[in-house]
């Protein structure tokens, strides 16, 4: 085991002694069931799936299960360069990543929950061929995978939301090791690092319309992709999401998705240049019963730097188990 990889294990060990998350006869006591937690001022909320992208806050009810699948369709339309300006993407590039979330009550007031996902990349760069001239590439497999803890800190009330504490740790799953020029990028499907995300969630019904929020922190170990070594920056993570029923059966959902790149709290300097990205994704829910909904969408990509700008439809299914 690395120097770096020890140095963040022992970390994420003092936050979890610490008492920052919650755990065993904590979440035990609690008395009431999530879903009570949407009792406003005698008003229930209306079902909804919950947002696609941004996390919830109440966890799912204890012994239960809850499996959200989704799909993203990114194509490629261009880049932010450095001082937030428009440029073109230098040739086609298109991405399929289709991940799964699998979420189990764990106890009164906790859930935990892992996203799987499998993804798949093609390229066909017009200023940068591979180096047998080759033009057109395509790559899949697994990616990257995390697990998360979530524990309810604070029960919804008239004046105040509901507040849920939640640190996450991702894996290096994903190819990211002996990239092959030939297929032009395509082959790298994770970050190659440990990323570990301490943060906030926020619910609140305001009839008729319940809000959403996360606020979170993320800060990634060294890393080494096609033999280079990178010192990711960490990470500030907003999400905003609204739905607004429109019927029993269908929800209006928008959601404010982004991510700022920031410098380190710990390990050598950053050699990554900053990135910043601010999305919107507008979408549909179809709520076909209380176990079982639908919602499809297009997040679009508004205003960055460093980093690519793609229009992404998106479907997702979302199913509860008793």
């Amino acid at each position: 085991m690395g120097r770096s990889l020890r140095r963040w294990l022992l970390i994420v060990l003092g936050v979890c002694l610490a008492g920052w998350i919650p755990v065993g006869a904590a979440g035990a006591s609690a008395q009431e069931g999530p879903m009570e937690e949407q009792l406003v001022r005698g008003e229930k909320a209306s079902v909804t799936t919950g947002p696609i992208i941004t996390d919830t806050a109440i966890p799912q009810p204890p012994g239960t299960w809850g499996i959200q699948g989704t799909g993203f369709l990114a194509v490629t339309a261009g880049r932010f360069g450095p001082g937030w300006r428009r440029a073109g993407a230098g040739g086609d590039f298109l991405s399929l990543a289709t991940p799964m979330q699998i979420t189990y009550g764990l106890a009164p007031r906790t859930e935990i929950y892992t996203v799987i996902q499998y993804q798949h990349n093609w390229a066909a760069p017009a200023d940068h061929p591979g180096p047998g001239g080759e033009r057109n590439a395509n790559f899949g497999g697994q990616g990257d995978l995390s697990l998360a803890y979530k524990y309810l800190l604070l029960k919804e009330k008239p004046s105040v939301p509901a507040v849920s504490g939640i640190f996450t740790v991702n894996f290096p799953a994903g190819h990211h090791r002996h990239l092959n020029p030939r297929f032009l990028g395509t082959d790298q499907l994770g970050r190659g690092a440990y990323t570990f995300t301490p943060g906030i969630n926020v619910y609140k019904y305001l009839a008729p319309v319940l809000l959403y929020g996360n606020l979170w922190y993320s800060m990634s170990t060294d890393a080494t992709v096609a033999g280079q070594r990178r010192h990711y920056r960490d990470q500030v993570i907003l999400n905003l999401a609204a739905e607004y029923p429109l019927s029993p059966r269908l929800v209006f959902l928008l959601e404010y998705v982004s991510f700022y790149d920031g410098g380190r709290l710990l390990g050598p300097r950053a050699n990554q240049p900053p990135g910043a990205l601010m999305s919107l994704l507008p979408a549909l829910e179809f709520i076909v019963s209380d176990d079982l909904s639908f919602a499809g969408g297009v997040v679009l990509d508004l205003w960055g730097k460093n980093a690519r700008y793609n229009y992404t439809p998106v479907l997702a299914v979302f199913v509860n188990l008793q």
